[in-house]
């Protein structure tokens, strides 16, 4: 488990409360975020958890006003066991994403390393927490899951502060994942359930130009689209 001192010298913050405003730059910058990916994975290789939910929880929840609380490992692996086996899942108020990592381990581990293909599963996820998502982000893409993150108050809908695809572009299950902030246009608001944009919402960043090569080689996409 990386202690709270570990975790803010890899950020490279004095304070817990910069960490979400530093990750965030980082995950930015794809060269960057890998390193810093390749780094926590030298102190932390067990990917079944997640590692912020108790950093985060006692640095950065806001319990008062957002009554920010985690859901215990107890209940995350009943809902695992519960939701079972399925190619896409929701979670809702995704937190730093305990649920969904449980989700994901339990998809990874239940066929052979060689036989999971991250093109066959997709993780939605939603979190209202400026604070939050980016170590939503950060887990999901260190992972190299394919989701989505959409950072809205889940219940009006309004003022998103942005849409992101995480793709695992390689299908490589041992790869990281891309970071691309969606435009902000009619068919993002109609697709992803959108009713406003908030003031300060995430620019428009793609990284991935392409179509990856595994929709070519499904044909899934043809090579003149």
């Amino acid at each position: 488990m990386l202690e709270i001192e570990e975790i803010n010298k890899l950020l490279g913050v004095d304070d817990s409360w910069k960490a979400p405003e530093a990750l965030m730059k980082i995950l930015m910058r794809r060269e960057q975020r890998e390193d810093l990916f390749k780094q926590f994975l030298e102190k932390e290789s067990d990917l079944s958890f997640d590692w912020f939910r108790n950093y985060f929880e006692s640095e950065a929840a806001d319990r008062k006003n957002k009554k920010q609380d985690f859901t215990p490992d107890s209940v995350t692996k009943l809902l695992t066991k519960i939701i079972g086996d399925g190619n896409s899942t929701i979670d809702s108020a995704a937190g730093t994403g305990g649920i969904t990592i449980s989700k994901w381990w339990n998809d990874c581990t239940k066929v052979l390393p060689w036989d999971y293909l991250p093109s066959n599963y997709l993780y939605w996820t939603e979190e209202l927490s400026d604070r939050a998502v980016p170590f939503l982000l950060f887990n999901l893409a260190i992972r190299g899951m394919n989701a989505v993150v959409v950072h809205i108050d889940l219940l009006s809908r309004e003022g998103c502060k942005g849409v992101y695809f995480v793709q695992n572009t390689a299908d490589n299950f041992l790869g990281f994942s891309s970071i691309n902030v969606m435009p902000q246009t009619r068919e993002v608001n109609q697709f992803f359930n959108v009713n406003s944009w908030a003031p300060d919402a995430a620019k428009t960043h793609i990284e991935d130009k392409e179509w990856p090569e595994y929709l070519m080689k499904k044909g899934a996409i043809h090579s003149d689209e």
